[in-house]
């Protein structure tokens, strides 16, 4: 059960953004659930990565952005498929204790991922793709863009609960808390046929930056 673990109190008890997201940001990313979320169907049928990797993947996109909701349900999820306490923790507290090497790259890109705001680095996916190739490497960005996208509308959810908590985020506001979450339900639709039919026509599901990351 998820009484059984102790979230570390960096996301358990939050007082404040790790990370704040635009309601341009928010629409971006729920655009591109469309394609995500058929990569992560595909991935049940072809099982091309297990799904103890896809939840780690999972925890280390919301340990970068710091949603303490998301935090709470994955933590249920790992827990249900076996993993342990400690490999949980390891992911929700940025440490690489438990990441196995088959999986460095990927865990490092979903990382890298949350950290350039869904913008990440042309070098960094094609380190990916030489690790993994495309197909694995597409239901592994599915993995980090369907978490990314929870995790924008999970924070300032976070935030309005731990306001009827008595203990609102510094930095924030009631305005922004449900004026996120009311736009996401409203954008939600759009975003969604918007990201349909870029799929259909062939957009690329990723956007890259193509300057060189500083080693």
């Amino acid at each position: 059960m998820i009484k059984d673990i102790k979230i570390p109190d960096s996301i358990g008890s939050r007082t404040e953004y790790k990370r704040k997201f635009t309601l341009c940001e928010m629409y971006r990313a729920f655009m591109l659930i469309p394609a995500a979320a058929a990569g992560m169907i595909g991935n049940r049928r072809k099982k091309l990565i297990g799904k103890d990797f896809v939840e780690r993947l999972h925890l280390a996109v919301t340990e970068v952005n710091g949603c303490a909701a998301c935090s709470y349900a994955h933590t249920y999820m790992a827990l249900k498929q076996g993993m342990s306490n400690e490999e949980i923790n390891s992911f929700l507290s940025g440490d690489a204790a438990f990441i196995n090497k088959e999986e460095a790259k990927a865990i490092l890109f979903a990382q890298h991922y949350a950290d350039t705001r869904a913008f990440p680095k042309k070098d960094a996916y094609d380190s990916l793709v030489n690790e993994y190739g495309i197909p694995k490497v597409k239901i592994i960005i599915s993995a980090v863009q369907v978490m990314h996208a929870g995790n924008i509308y999970g924070i300032p959810y976070s935030a309005f609960m731990a306001r009827l908590r008595g203990k609102p985020y510094k930095d924030s506001s009631l305005i922004y808390e449900l004026g996120m979450q009311i736009s996401g339900f409203i954008f939600l639709p759009f975003a969604m046929i918007h990201g349909f039919l870029r799929a259909l026509t062939g957009f690329s599901g990723i956007r890259l930056d193509n300057s060189t990351s500083k080693k």
